[in-house]
């Protein structure tokens, strides 16, 4: 096995353990509904039950329970048979969301604002952001915009000295649509090739972070006209439904073109992102089981649903 396969499969081991609180209630619910029972209407309806309340949202449930009846209605079925079924079906849908974060080399640099609620992974997600892209060779610039939280601040500071990125960062408070200015002003003189820019995040005022927002994107056209080019969501998974709502604001607020899903090893709600791709159909760019550095990945479709269903890839 080469060391790209091996990377892989270990990989794929700490998705399933980051999974394994959503995947054991779907494996779990499926055999007790299954065991020695034909897949009638009654075992349907307790089916699509089950995937609601693992936060697949009623759309995929409902079509996953379709897909299932098509081929298997009023037949003796083995449990671990529809979850394999359950997983091919789950993977085509989320096939046509997963989509890397691409940098585009036209840009120098490709500018990322990067969106979220506060507490929600943000930060962390651009520090290790900056590591894979590094690893690739391509030269980052941080910029601290959530310049309301010196935590936040000092916290992007220090991924900036473990991936060797440099930060532009003002003091609390300072105004963000500038920092981001200079950010970008800094990026192009150095001849960057991504910049990634973090924002503030606090809903509780949302004409606040509307405007705040906004600004940050119009000072940012002053420079490069077509820049943000990318808008990335990031999402923590153990909001479960919440997530809806969080991607409904922050698209009312900004051109959100991506998503990044993390803490998915926190949650037994991983399902939640079948709902999103069902609903919202942004691309998942990535998604983050633990803290580590290399602890966020490009999102496999196949990969997920299977480790979802508890089964191997």
């Amino acid at each position: 096995m080469s060391e790209t396969e091996t990377g892989q499969r270990g990989w794929f081991a700490r998705l399933k353990a980051g999974l394994a609180r959503s995947s054991s209630r779907l494996g779990s619910g499926v055999s007790s509904i299954l065991t020695k029972r034909k897949l009638d209407a009654a075992a349907l309806e307790e089916l699509e039950e089950l995937l609601i309340a693992a936060d697949l949202g009623v759309a995929a449930a409902a079509r996953l329970t379709a897909d299932l009846a098509k081929t298997r209605f009023d037949k003796d079925v083995d449990p671990n048979e529809v979850r394999r079924a359950l997983a091919a079906d789950i993977a085509r849908i989320l096939e046509p969301v997963a989509a890397p974060l691409a940098i585009d080399p036209a840009h120098k640099p490709h500018v990322v604002l990067v969106v979220g609620v506060n507490g929600g992974g943000k930060t962390t997600t651009i520090g290790k952001l900056a590591k894979a892209y590094g690893g690739q060779g391509l030269s980052v610039v941080l910029a601290a915009g959530d310049t309301f939280r010196a935590a936040a601040i000092d916290q992007l500071k220090i991924w900036g000295e473990r991936t060797g990125c440099p930060v532009i960062a003002g003091a609390p408070g300072a105004d963000a649509a500038g920092l981001a200015y200079e950010a970008l002003e800094t990026a192009r003189r150095e001849g960057a090739d991504l910049l990634l820019i973090d924002t503030a995040g606090r809903l509780h005022n949302k004409a606040d972070l509307m405007a705040g927002l906004q600004k940050i994107v119009r000072v940012l056209k002053k420079l490069d006209p077509a820049a943000p080019h990318d808008v990335l969501l990031v999402l923590d998974a153990t909001t479960g439904q919440n997530a809806h709502a969080q991607v409904e604001t922050f698209k009312e607020l900004v051109a959100v073109t991506g998503l990044a899903v993390t803490k998915l090893d926190g949650s037994a709600r991983g399902g939640v992102l079948v709902a999103l791709a069902e609903r919202f159909a942004l691309p998942v760019h990535a998604i983050g089981v633990g803290e580590g550095v290399d602890d966020l990945r490009p999102f496999s479709a196949r990969d997920f649903a299977a480790a979802l269903m508890g089964i191997e890839a």
